[in-house]
């Protein structure tokens, strides 16, 4: 069900991030910690006891990186009943925001398959269901004391049953060596995990590499970049972030790697498509940003096949790591069809922004935890 998004796309991230959260979100309405819905959603939910990476956990489900820009925007989510929340994925220095607009509404006609992200997608403001958006930040950041001191605030609001995980990534610069690279992902980690989070995840889905793409697809960086976070993190558990592999084979090569480094792995972040305005035109301004993520219903397809192929691999490999489901999950069922696919665990983002009741519509209808 529609209603007032909690990030308003007709704002900039900047008002946004210093305005922000909008609609019920800001409407100070707690819901109960312990996973029990309220009378209006069925009365009460299943009792805490899902166990989120050795963290109690009051469900399988929460808000992936991106949507929640800060603090305030995790203590809205907490406050109604969103688990397992991340705080927006942030870099070992400052990093500015793309251009306003950063999010559009994109036609869609069914399934945004691989084919026709291929092709052209045209993006206004007319936000309706089935929704599928655009999003294109390019991962803004604070400076890290900034936003590490900001990060302890947002682990604060957290309630029984409830946990915070810190998303975070390593910078792209000119002239830059791979080595460089990998040791800009260390550092983030290391600033991450000064934070005191329990739970920490690293973007491997959006920094561009030049010709390699993203770093998820070039699975030998993948593999040096985990082992450098898991050098500076100790035994904090580790989420490894990525995008949608169409070969089984690098999926498996992924779950190797997730093995040896992580504990979970969540899959997918958005199917990148040029984006255009009704006239034909880069929708979004400025440079390298005719192409750019897509997330929303029309992308469940991929974040389903994904759960699927992770829970093969993961039974392959001998790994025990956990999937995270992400992609599309706007409705409660989707939430479902995702559990029956493999996912351990389920997020929603464009999903939770135009309705900030899925948690408690989900809780109506979850069994009790396993035990």
């Amino acid at each position: 069900m529609f209603h007032t998004p909690f990030y308003d796309p007709d704002k900039s991230y900047e008002e946004n991030f210093q305005e922000g959260p909008f609609g019920a979100f800001a409407d100070g309405k707690v819901f109960p910690a312990r996973g029990a819905a309220p009378a209006k959603y069925g009365g009460q939910g299943p009792a805490s006891g899902w166990d989120f990476l050795g963290f109690k956990a009051n469900s399988p489900f929460g808000i992936p990186a991106g949507p929640l820009l800060n603090s305030n925007f995790c203590k809205a989510a907490f406050e109604k009943g969103f688990d397992i929340c991340v705080y927006k994925t942030v870099r070992s220095s400052a990093y500015p925001c793309h251009p306003f607009p950063n999010v559009l509404a994109v036609k869609v006609d069914g399934d945004l398959t691989y084919e026709k992200a291929q092709g052209k997608l045209v993006a206004d403001n007319n936000y309706h269901e089935p929704i599928s958006i655009t999003n294109s930040f390019g991962v803004p950041s604070r400076d890290s004391k900034v936003w590490q001191e900001d990060v302890k605030k947002a682990i604060s609001y957290a309630r029984e049953g409830q946990v915070l995980i810190l998303g975070f990534m390593g910078t792209v610069r000119e002239g830059q060596t791979a080595e460089e690279f990998i040791a800009d992902y260390a550092l983030a980690a290391r600033q991450a995990k000064e934070t005191g989070v329990k739970v920490l995840e690293t973007n491997l889905s959006c920094p561009n590499i030049g010709n390699e793409g993203l770093v998820c697809y070039n699975l030998d960086m993948t593999e040096k970049v985990c082992e450098a976070i898991r050098k500076e993190i100790g035994d904090t558990p580790l989420i490894l972030k990525v995008g949608y592999y169409k070969d089984y084979e690098d999926v498996k090569k992924l779950a190797e790697i997730c093995k040896k480094y992580a504990q979970a792995i969540s899959a997918i972040n958005t199917i990148p498509a040029e984006v255009v305005n009704k006239e034909g035109k880069q929708a979004l301004p400025g440079p390298n940003r005719l192409k750019s993520g897509v997330c929303g219903a029309s992308i469940k397809w991929a974040g389903l096949e994904m759960a699927e192929k992770l829970k093969k691999a993961r039974e392959e490999t001998g790994g025990n790591f956990k999937i995270i489901g992400v992609g599309g999950v706007t409705t409660p069922e989707d939430f479902f069809e995702y559990r029956k696919a493999g996912a351990d665990f389920v997020m929603s983002a464009t999903g939770a922004m135009w309705n900030p009741y899925l948690a408690q519509e989900i809780k109506e209808k979850l069994k009790p935890a396993p035990h």
